[in-house]
C-alpha cells in the first residue's frame, strides 16, 4: 500500500475546510503528513497554492524551484510533489514546459525555462523515449552505440542544465514497463527495448556523479507495475506514471530535494517491548521474551535489530525509549545470546515509566539534536498517537503488526534518506556515545578548566578541497541550531568558495582523549573590500561548552589577516531555530555595526586582535 508508513486522517474534510478558511503553515504540514490519496493530494494542493503562492518568511527550509523536464505528460505529478515538499517544510514552486520541448527550453536561453531560473531541474523522461531506435533487429554493436548515444544524450542534458542554473540536477530512473522479446533471458537480445532499457537503467547507477537518482523502478517493483503504470492511460495520454501513484512520486522527489537541504532524521529512537523482540521483559522474563533463530517470529524481530544496527553502521543514531524498569530492560542488551543490538550500539537509553512525549524530549536534549531529527518506532498505537499530538515534529510510522514487515516499511519512509555517506556518518554513533560519556563526567567534575584541560583536546583544520568536499557540503545543509547564516550551497557552489584565493573555507576537526568528533564546524569567508566577511559559520552543538567558538576565531583571524584584511565582518541571520547563536558574535569581542529583524551585522578589528586563551590545540591537516 502506497504511503502506508503514515497514519490515515479521520477527519479530512472538516482540517481542509479549516485550513482554507484560515492557512496555517504548520497546520497544512500536519495535515500533509497523512496517507493522501490522488484526490485528498489534489485537494490539499490546491488550497497550498492559493494560502501560499509565496512561501512563509519563517520558514527554516529553502524555498524549491522545480523545472520538470520531461517526455510524456507529467502535469499529473506536480500536486504530489508539491505536498510531498510541504510534508518535510519544503516550499515547491514547479515549472513544466509545454510537452515534449524539455530539449528545445534546455538548449534555448531565451526560453520560459531560462525565465524561471530554476534551482534545481527533474529529468523525467519515460522508457519508450530512452528506447527510441530500439529492436529486436539490431546486432550487438549497434545495440551498444544505441546505449551510448543515449547516456550520451542524457549527460548533454545534465551538463548543460548545470552549467545554465548550478543547482540540483534529478534523473528518474525509468520504469521497466517494457514487454520482453524473449522471455527471462532477455538479455541476450541485444537490441530488444526491454534488453536496452535494462542497460541504461544499471549504468544510472553505475555513473551518476553530481546526478540524484528518483529511483522509482524500486518502488515499482516491491509495489507491483501495475500499481504505477496503466497502459490504457498511456496509449490515451501519454501518462508514464498512473495517477494513483502520483502521491508516491511526489514523495520520492521530495526526498531528494530535502536531502540537498540535510532534511534527514539522525537517529531512530526503539521500543523495547513488541517492537525489537516478542513479549514483555518485565513480565515474561529473559526465558518468556520471543527472539531469535528457530522460531519464526523470533527471527522477524531479529530482522528489525539488523536493520537498525545497519543504520547505525551508516551513521544513523540509536536510542530506546521504553516504559520499563530501566535495570529490566537491559537485560537482554547484557545476556540473550540472540539480541543482535547491544548496549554499545545505542547512543541514548531510556527506560522509566514517564510518557513517552517526556522521554522522547529527553533523548532530544541528551544528545543535543532536534526533536525533529527523531524517527519513533512503537508497535503500540497510543503510544504513537501521544507522541505525534504532543510532539508533531518527531516522525512516527505506522508500525506494521507483523515484525517481519518493519524493516521494509522504514526504508519505505525514507525517513533517513541521504544523498552520500562520508566516513564521519559511519563513526556518528559511536561519537554520540563519546560525548554522553563527556557530559557525564563534566557533569560530577568540581573543576571545569582541569576537566577542560583533561580532555586533552586538539583542533585540526584544513582547507576544503577534494577530500572534505562532501562532509563540508553536508553539513552546511543540514545545521540549523548553531548556523548564523543558514546559507544552503550545492558541491560545485562550495567548491568554488574555497577556490578563491582572497577568501577561506575551513572544515574544522575535534579531537580528545575519547576519540574523534569528525568535522564539527565549517567557516567560510569572503572578501568584502578590506575586510573579511564571515558568510557561513555553523558547528556541531555536540561540542559547546569547550571553548571550541574561541578557538575556531583564532584561526580565522588568522587567516583573515593572512589575507590582508583589516576586519572580520560577522552576520547573523535568524530562522526558526537558530536563536542560541543571535549573540555570538558580541560574545566574541565583535560590536554592534547594525541590528534589525532581518539580521544583524558585527565587526572586529584585527589590527589588535588578542587570540583568546584556550584548553584547545590547533594545527593544520596535512593531506
Amino acid at each position: 500500500m502506497m504511503l502506508s508508513w503514515l497514519p490515515v486522517v479521520t477527519d479530512w474534510r472538516a482540517r481542509l475546510r479549516a485550513l482554507a478558511a484560515a492557512p496555517d503553515w504548520a497546520a497544512a504540514v500536519a495535515l500533509a503528513n497523512h496517507r493522501l490519496d490522488f484526490i485528498q493530494t489534489n485537494a490539499l494542493d490546491h488550497v497550498l497554492r492559493k494560502a501560499f503562492a509565496v512561501p512563509p518568511a519563517s520558514l527554516a527550509t529553502r524555498p524549491v524551484r522545480l523545472a520538470i523536464l520531461g517526455s510524456s505528460t507529467t502535469l499529473h505529478l506536480h500536486a504530489g510533489i508539491r505536498v510531498a515538499g510541504l510534508r518535510r517544510g519544503i516550499h515547491i514552486t514547479v515549472f513544466e514546459p509545454d510537452y515534449g520541448q524539455y530539449w528545445q527550453e534546455l538548449s534555448d536561453p531565451g526560453s520560459a525555462l531560462h525565465d524561471f531560473r530554476p534551482d534545481a531541474i527533474l529529468f523525467a523522461l519515460d522508457a519508450y523515449h530512452l528506447t527510441a531506435g530500439a529492436s529486436a533487429r539490431l546486432t550487438q554493436p549497434e545495440a551498444d552505440g544505441l546505449v551510448d548515444a543515449k547516456l550520451a544524450h542524457l549527460a548533454n542534458c545534465w551538463s548543460l542544465a548545470r552549467d545554465a542554473f548550478g543547482g540540483a540536477i534529478l534523473q528518474q530512473t525509468p520504469l521497466p514497463i517494457l514487454p520482453n522479446l524473449l522471455g527471462d533471458n532477455e538479455h541476450r537480445l541485444p537490441g530488444a527495448p526491454a534488453s536496452i532499457l535494462a542497460r541504461i537503467t544499471a549504468s544510472l547507477r553505475a555513473d551518476t556523479a553530481g546526478v540524484d537518482l528518483v529511483a522509482i523502478d524500486g518502488a515499482a517493483a516491491r509495489d507491483g507495475i501495475a500499481a504505477w503504470h496503466d497502459p490504457a492511460m498511456w496509449h490515451r495520454a501519454k501518462q508514464e506514471i498512473a495517477v494513483q501513484a502520483a502521491p508516491a512520486y511526489g514523495e520520492h522527489v521530495a526526498r531528494s530535494l530535502a536531502a540537498r537541504q540535510g532534511r534527514a532524521a539522525k537517529c531512530l529512537v526503539l521500543d523495547l517491548d513488541n517492537t525489537i523482540w516478542g513479549g514483555v521483559i518485565g513480565d515474561d522474563g529473559m526465558d518468556g521474551i520471543v527472539l531469535g533463530q528457530g522460531n519464526a517470529l523470533g527471527e522477524a524481530f531479529v530482522a528489525v535489530q539488523n536493520y537498525a544496527r545497519e543504520l547505525s553502521r551508516r551513521g544513523i543514531i540509536l536510542a530506546v525509549c521504553s516504559k520499563n524498569d530501566d535495570d529490566r530492560a537491559r537485560e537482554p542488551f547484557l545476556r540473550h545470546p540472540d539480541m543482535v543490538l547491544r548496549l554499545s550500539d545505542i547512543a541514548c537509553f531510556v527506560a522509566n515509566w514517564e510518557d513517552k512525549a517526556t522521554n522522547m524530549r529527553a533523548i532530544a536534549q541528551a544528545l543535543n539534536i532536534g526533536l525533529d531529527s527523531l524517527v519513533f518506532l512503537d508497535d503500540n498505537p497510543f503510544e504513537r498517537n501521544l507522541v505525534r499530538r504532543e510532539l508533531p515534529m518527531v516522525l512516527v510510522p505506522e508500525a506494521p503488526d507483523d515484525p517481519a514487515l518493519v524493516p521494509q516499511c522504514l526504508a519505505d519512509a525514507g525517513y533517513f534518506e541521504t544523498l552520500a555517506v562520508t566516513d564521519d556518518d559511519r563513526a556518528r554513533a559511536a561519537q554520540y556515545q563519546d560525548n554522553l560519556t563527556r557530559s557525564a563526567l563534566r557533569a560530577n567534575a568540581t573543576d571545569l578548566d582541569a576537566y577542560l584541560r583533561g580532555l586533552d583536546m586538539r583542533l585540526t583544520w584544513r582547507r576544503v578541497d577534494t577530500l572534505s568536499l562532501a562532509r563540508t557540503t553536508q553539513l552546511i545543509n543540514k545545521t540549523n541550531q548553531f548556523n548564523l547564516t543558514t546559507r544552503r550551497y550545492g558541491e560545485a557552489e562550495v567548491a568554488a568558495l574555497a577556490a578563491d584565493p582572497a577568501g577561506f573555507a575551513l572544515a574544522l576537526r575535534l579531537i580528545d582523549c575519547f576519540g574523534d568528533n569528525g568535522v564539527i564546524a565549517v567557516i567560510i569567508g569572503r572578501p568584502s573590500g578590506p575586510d573579511i566577511e564571515i558568510d557561513s559559520w555553523l558547528m556541531s552543538c555536540r561540542v559547546l561548552g569547550r571553548g571550541v567558538e574561541a578557538t575556531c576565531l583564532n584561526l580565522v583571524a588568522a587567516a583573515a589577516a593572512a589575507r590582508g584584511a583589516q576586519r572580520l565582518i560577522g552576520i547573523y541571520r535568524p530562522t526558526a531555530k537558530n536563536a542560541m547563536v543571535a549573540e555570538h558574535y558580541p560574545g566574541l569581542g565583535f560590536s554592534v555595526i547594525e541590528r534589525g529583524a532581518d539580521g544583524s551585522r558585527f565587526a572586529l578589528s584585527l589590527a589588535n586582535f588578542v587570540p583568546a586563551a584556550t584548553f584547545i590545540a590547533t594545527e593544520e591537516e596535512i593531506t
